[in-house]
């Protein structure tokens, strides 16, 4: 049997045990979740893979048309401002990225999944993760994650050294070339922020791995950890750290014992 996890499953543990009972656990649906649909994001994500995907790269670099073109195909359920709202990010990011470039390069691929594989204490363990766009470096791969989200978002150190050692496994495999850099491209403002991938993640992710299959092992209390994190929570009414009187986990929910780690 294969156990799969995630870099957000290896986190969440790591932030509040608790809150990773009540998910993973007891298979809780969440009571909210704070953000919403996010169909403006899923659009200009779909148009950002179109623009890499279908350009037939015969010509060193697409014109702003194709980036619009590529717009349109993915605008149907947005309101007539978000489509404007999209075209002009679309049209600053084409200045930004591309249409400031002699030649457009082909992506390895584009809104793409990672697999690795890991054995540790005779547990074998699947780690998989999804990308926007993986590009070529001349000494090794570039992983690029597109974010919509109006504000720039700070990650903690942990949760960039966890993505970065997974990807960095599944790409060794799968690849057999190294991860050199992660990127995330703020789309509404261009800024693009990026981290140096190095052999110390990979190690890192193997000991995350081992910690967390090690401790949920042994996991009975399922205790709290209060932070930041707590106000974005969405298991708050279940949380007795936060409510005097906690409602009750639902009868319905299932539960089950011994290490389980299989991603939902």
């Amino acid at each position: 049997m294969s156990y799969h996890l995630s870099t957000a499953k290896l986190h969440f543990y790591r932030q509040c045990p608790q809150a990773y009972y009540f998910r993973y656990e007891c298979h809780l649906r969440p009571t909210a979740f704070a953000g919403g649909p996010a169909e403006m994001g899923t659009a200009l994500h779909q148009a950002l893979a179109k623009i890499y995907q279908d350009w037939h790269y015969q010509d060193p670099v697409p014109g702003v048309d194709w980036v619009d073109h590529c717009w349109q195909q993915h605008t149907t359920d947005l309101t007539p401002s978000q489509i404007f709202e999209g075209q002009a990010i679309l049209r600053r990011y084409y200045r930004t990225f591309i249409g400031n470039r002699s030649v457009l390069n082909r992506p390895v691929a584009t809104e793409g999944k990672v697999q690795g594989h890991l054995n540790i204490n005779n547990l074998e363990f699947s780690l998989s993760g999804r990308y926007d766009r993986l590009d070529w470096l001349s000494d090794g791969l570039e992983l690029i994650d597109y974010k919509s989200s109006k504000a720039v978002k700070e990650m903690s150190p942990d949760q960039i050294n966890l993505q970065l050692g997974l990807y960095y496994l599944a790409l060794e495999q799968r690849y057999h070339q190294r991860l050199k850099r992660l990127s995330i491209i703020y789309l509404r403002s261009g800024q693009v922020v990026s981290f140096d991938a190095t052999p110390f993640h990979k190690e890192q992710i193997e000991a995350s791995v081992c910690n967390l299959a090690m401790r949920l092992r042994a996991e009975k209390t399922w205790e709290p950890q209060m932070g930041d994190h707590c106000h974005r929570c969405p298991y708050l009414s279940y949380c007795p750290a936060h409510q005097p009187q906690p409602q009750p986990i639902p009868q319905t929910s299932q539960r089950f014992q011994g290490l389980q780690l299989a991603l939902l």
